[in-house]
């Protein structure tokens, strides 16, 4: 039971955090909402800067499940490469953005703890697509200018900024892909 309360209690902070950012939730919204209180949360998560580490880190290995997932899958790099936006564009469906996206917005006042693991994040997704691009570019699908890593970069700026554009559309989704998909067949024709 412990262990379901525990997750429970990072799921609801997950969904916190991708609304409003580090700074704009607390134990009490947290407790609000898991139906326990804030000592409750306390056992499991001594403290914010404990629970939020714990959650980008978690967020962190599912990002890299999600992207295994995609690279072992039968389809075309550029396929893959649509796959990938995909993950970004699924997460607006509750008007959420990036984890990480958001977290980063708060840098500054995140403890050191969080900091580095939301900097493990973004280079561990740069090098993923990076890896990615890098096939494209070798099977002669596209061009990556400067450099795969500077497009990697890129890309993924690009999606997580269209993920703060989108947020604020009639349908977030339908925004995202707007921005996002043209972008994408304009720059790798055959995705």
């Amino acid at each position: 039971m412990e262990r379901n309360t525990a997750q429970h209690i990072l799921d609801v902070a997950r969904d916190i955090v991708r609304n409003r950012g580090y700074s704009a939730f607390s134990y009490a919204d947290i407790s609000d909402r898991v139906g326990i209180r804030k000592a409750s949360i306390h056992y499991h998560f001594p403290s914010k800067d404990e629970l939020v580490r714990t959650l980008v880190q978690q967020y962190r290995e599912t990002m890299a499940r999600r992207c295994d997932r995609i690279a072992q899958s039968p389809t075309s790099c550029e396929q893959q490469l649509i796959q990938f936006a995909d993950l970004y564009r699924d997460g607006l469906h509750q008007n959420q953005i990036c984890l990480c996206a958001m977290l980063a917005a708060d840098f500054a006042v995140l403890p050191q703890s969080v900091r580095d693991e939301v900097r493990a994040f973004f280079q561990q997704t740069e090098a993923w697509l990076t890896a990615l691009l890098q096939k494209g570019c070798e099977a002669q699908n596209w061009q990556c200018q400067p450099s795969v890593e500077q497009e990697a970069k890129g890309l993924i700026a690009m999606l997580q900024g269209a993920q703060l554009l989108a947020r604020s559309a009639e349908d977030s989704r339908i925004a995202f892909e707007q921005v996002v998909y043209p972008l994408l067949l304009a720059k790798f024709p055959k995705a």
